[in-house]
């Protein structure tokens, strides 16, 4: 290597920075950071260096130094490619590539250069050092790890030239390949893609220090010698595409000598044997030493002694080749920054060919086969890291995207609503999944469904599952309405932990004196006694502003031990994701063991949990282990709020609930996204899917895209609920409510017979009635009402059945924009697919691009029962409320709390705007009891109870 390399280097250093960093010592664990330090060697391989670079400067005669221009393309390239990287940084401020590269060995001849290059460019190096003997498999292991590793940009290796190997080098990703030695980038460049793939460096550098010295390429007669494997694949192609005849020989083939007479350009991929005479090179020739060596660290220093036409040494192709590395890099960093931006999906959807009759919903599922889940989310802009894959079908996506994507714009975000639903339901889950069907695999849309997942009782109760149906559905359906991913059952457990905590603590403080009790929750350990962090809140709590275990007085000591739980104040319950009427009231305790303590208790369905609320409307783990800490299980015998903070037990529910807080991605029929994730009831909670997965979702699709959530049972519960607690939770701002009517619960509404499940539907239901049908609008024009007190546009989505009439349908689309939905729109998703919702996907696009008005039904701030009586009066359509004594008793306590400024979801049969489910239509001038108030301050609203 020549002695001007060095003062090059330096030249290209930033005025008044220092040189680089001194090389490390030999090390064979990992070197993280950007640092670039060095595997082995230190200033004495430095100084060797620059010996050698002496020596070959003096016996170098100076005309065989290289013309200024070398040292001139060097300077560009990396200036270039700073200008580049800063266009990216000034949107981009945070964002800085990382070039990682895996050293096999300990030789550092170019690890400075790769610094030097970077910085001055603006880049992060990281290298990761390995022992010289590291096998294949181990080197494999470190590249698959940097694949995967999001905040490296490129990946390069310095290894022994035995080691590249077609398994090492094609275990790198393509796209962070950036010496573009993987076969993938290596069939683009010959396809004739150069664009799109990286290109060898050292194949880059030879053809720019040739045309940059002044030779033309075209029809000149080259010969590649000793080259292999990618770099003499990549020379072959560069100059063949420049219209020069390129021939490629290794050292030991015959009639080398006369090929190289031949020779207008000699390219010597590796050093010359030393049985090869010089004179065989003709005089004149132009000769570029590109020792593959590059690729390993290794930088020859000596020249082939004879005047040439142009020699160009290996220092001058390692050089250049450095810098286009740190050309490629900016490129890949780019490249990745493009990938985070919105795009329209490139998503394979599937193809429906649906039946006449229209067979069973498992038929249907089961004829269709799903995407591999895997592929599903690369379609959709996830990376490999970022999803945890449950079988084939199945996967839950890690909350770090909202970091990755936090800068990105949300899409537009629609909910579906209902009108008052007969006991059959009227196919809120089955237009939900038809409108993202319709949106993406009919009008190229990027769009997401988030649904709640179903819980088991209903599943295999009357109602049936929660997937859709027809051919509008989520697929499996058994995978969607069964155990999913576990999170109900995670659900069950920490609630059942905590019930458990409660009894158990009970009966430690009737059974035992208070130093029994605080030696228990305070043990010695290896003679150290010490509060944990849980403790230490609660002594705050407490007002004990004391941290050492001993030094509490006796007084303190009860006062920390005892919770004191009046057993006839808890109402935390046991839970069972199953329907069993026996369990709904029991006594425990009866054990011997308990010693006489017992109570009556009862199993609720698992989903009515709180933990299911607080899990659909927490936004990170911290926030949600807050959230559980604060649940009130109980009242002391003072009156005051026992928590689980309190018991201690917060951080093994966080733990249990840890992946539960992960969305769960499905796939509909047609093979659009679909994020599974909480299922809290309507009646008892606040009936919507989780604000997690509704805030990655509106990521992913980007500004132009759309995310359609649903909201369970009428406008009146789900959406209100939907509005005044989850957007007030998320901060999301909804721009359209698509509201689900069907001509059979118009019917009803109308005065029709009553509906039963498992009941055959009267003849009124299925033929033509235009009169019951005009009357039953009242109800449809009421849910339109109550979504306009919101500010958001609606439109009318009519389900529409077999047996509904073109004059049933016309009158109700009809009926609905008199009312003032923006739009009315009949829908076929069930019996077609998204194809028979192409109509209500582009009025909801219309609707969204308006523009929201949205504002909230009530100020927070308000009186818990100003808060209830709005919701009544403007909602339901009450006269007024009746408060009996104990809701006040109740409402009163919560006040004197500090729990009056909590949002109120109303527990209220969904079947009627009234508190009586077989008021239909629309009730008025009626007074709606409220029977009790209860509270869930973890998931954070009052509940309270009305009616029966």
């Amino acid at each position: 290597m020549s002695a001007r390399l060095p003062l090059l280097l330096r030249g290209l250093r930033r005025p008044g920075r220092p040189p680089g960093p001194p090389l490390r010592p030999p090390t064979p664990a990992r070197a993280s950071g950007g640092g670039g330090g060095g595997c082995g060697g230190g200033e004495g391989l430095l100084g060797q260096r620059r010996l050698r670079d002496a020596q070959v400067g003096s016996s170098r005669g100076q005309g065989s130094r290289a013309p200024p221009v070398r040292g001139s393309i060097v300077r560009e390239v990396i200036q270039n490619s700073k200008e580049v990287l800063s266009l990216l940084q000034e949107k981009n401020p945070t964002f800085k590539p990382v070039l990682a590269i895996i050293q096999a060995g300990d030789d550092n001849m170019m690890q400075e250069i790769n610094q030097n290059l970077a910085e001055e460019a603006g880049l992060n190096i990281t290298h990761i050092c390995l022992p010289p003997d590291s096998s294949e498999d181990e080197i494999i292991d470190e590249i698959l790890k940097i694949n995967e590793d999001t905040r490296v940009h490129g990946l390069a290796l310095q290894i022994s030239e035995s080691s590249f190997s077609n398994k090492v080098l094609n275990a790198l990703k393509p796209e962070k390949d950036v010496d573009g030695v993987t076969d993938i980038n290596l069939g683009r460049l010959v396809r004739g893609d150069a664009h799109e793939c990286y290109v060898s460096p050292v194949a880059r550098a030879v053809i720019e220090l040739l045309e940059k010295s002044g030779v033309n390429l075209d029809g000149k007669k080259i010969l590649i010698i000793g080259a292999h494997g990618s770099l003499e694949a990549a020379l072959q192609c560069l100059f063949q595409r420049r219209g020069s005849m390129t021939m490629t020989s290794q050292w030991k083939t015959p009639h080398l000598q006369s090929k190289l007479l031949e020779s207008d350009i000699v390219v010597l991929g590796s050093p010359k044997p030393e049985e090869i005479p010089l004179s065989w090179i003709q005089p004149g020739t132009t000769v570029l030493n590109c020792s593959h060596d590059f690729l390993s660290g290794k930088l020859g220093c000596g020249s082939l002694g004879v005047h040439f036409n142009g020699l160009i040494a290996e220092d001058d192709v390692s050089l250049l080749a450095a810098a286009l590395r740190i050309q490629n890099m900016v490129s890949s960093g780019r490249r990745w920054l493009r990938e985070q931006q919105h795009a329209r999906w490139r998503l394979h959807c599937l193809k429906l060919q649906p039946l006449s009759p229209v067979p069973s919903d498992l038929e249907i599922s089961r004829a269709q086969t799903p995407k591999a889940v895997d592929v599903l989310a690369k379609e959709i802009g996830l990376l490999a890291d970022e999803i945890e894959i449950y079988g084939k079908s199945k996967a839950k996506v890690r909350l770090s995207l909202l970091e990755r994507l936090k800068d990105q714009a949300d899409g537009k975000y629609v909910l579906v609503a209902g009108i008052t639903p007969t006991p059959l339901g009227e196919g809120k889950s089955t237009v939900t999944v038809g409108l993202v069907q319709a949106l993406t695999a009919h009008l190229n849309i990027n769009s997401f469904a988030c649904l709640r997942q179903p819980s088991q009782g209903p599943t295999f109760g009357v109602k049936g599952g929660a997937a859709g149906g027809g051919y509008a559905q989520v697929i499996p359906m058994e995978e969607f309405n069964l155990h999913l991913t576990g999170d109900i059952h995670a659900i069950t457990a920490a609630n059942n932990l905590l019930a458990a905590a409660i009894d158990t603590r009970i009966l430690h403080e009737n059974t035992q004196t208070d130093k029994a009790l605080y030696n228990r929750l305070v043990p010695s350990v290896n003679g150290v006694r010490e509060f944990s962090s849980i403790q230490l809140a609660r002594l705050k709590k407490l007002g004990i502003n004391k941290t050492d275990p001993s030094a509490l007085t006796e007084e303190e000591v009860s006062k920390f031990a005892r919770l004191n739980i009046d057993p006839s104040t808890i109402t935390w319950q046991r839970v069972l994701d199953t329907n069993d009427r026996f369990l709904r009231k029991m006594t425990i305790g009866q054990a011997p063991t308990e010693k006489g303590y017992s109570r009556q208790a009862q199993f609720d369905i698992a989903v009515a949990s709180e933990i299911m609320a607080v899990l659909a409307l927490t936004d990170s783990l911290a926030d949600m282990k807050e959230r559980l800490g604060r649940m009130v299980v109980a009242s002391d015998k003072d009156g005051q709020p026992v928590t689980a903070e309190d018991l201690g037990v917060t951080g093994a529910l966080t733990v249990l609930m840890k992946d539960a807080i992960k969305p769960n991605l499905m796939q509909t029929l047609e093979g659009t996204p679909v994020f599974v994730h909480a299922g809290p009831f309507a009646n008892i909670a606040h009936g919507n899917s989780s604000v997690l997965a509704d805030k990655i979702a509106l990521k992913l699709v980007g500004q132009e895209g759309f995310v359609v959530t649903e909201a369970g049972f009428g406008a009146d519960i789900g959406m209100e609920k939907f509005f005044n607690i989850k957007c007030r939770a998320s901060g999301l701002v909804p721009n359209a409510v698509v509201l689900v009517a069907t001509v059979r619960a118009l019917k009803m509404h109308g005065g029709g017979p009553s509906v039963t499940a498992g009941v055959p539907l009267k003849r009124e239901y299925t033929e033509e009635n235009i009169q019951l049908v005009a009357d039953g609008c009242c109800n449809l024009q009421k849910q339109i009402q109550i979504a306009q007190l919101f500010g958001v546009p609606v439109i009318v989505a009519l389900n529409v059945f077999k047996t509904d009439t073109r004059a049933e349908i016309d009158l109700v689309c009809e009926l609905a924009k008199r009312a003032g939905a923006f739009d009315a729109v009949p829908c076929y998703h069930w019996s077609i697919g998204g194809k028979g919702t192409v109509e209500l996907a582009r009025a909801v696009r219309e609707a969204a691009s308006k523009g929201s008005r949205f504002r909230f039904l009530y100020d927070v701030q308000l009186p818990i029962v100003e808060k209830i009586r709005t919701i009544a009066q403007a909602v339901y359509g009450a006269k007024d409320i009746e408060l009996s004594p104990e809701a006040q008793s109740k409402i009163d306590r919560y006040t004197q709390q500090g729990f009056g400024n909590l949002p109120i979801c109303m527990a209220k049969t969904h079947l009627s705007l009234s508190h009586q489910p077989d008021k239909k239509g629309v009730p008025r001038d009626f007074i709606l009891p409220i029977s009790d108030v209860r509270a869930s301050i973890g998931a954070g609203f009052i509940y309270p109870l009305v009616g029966t």
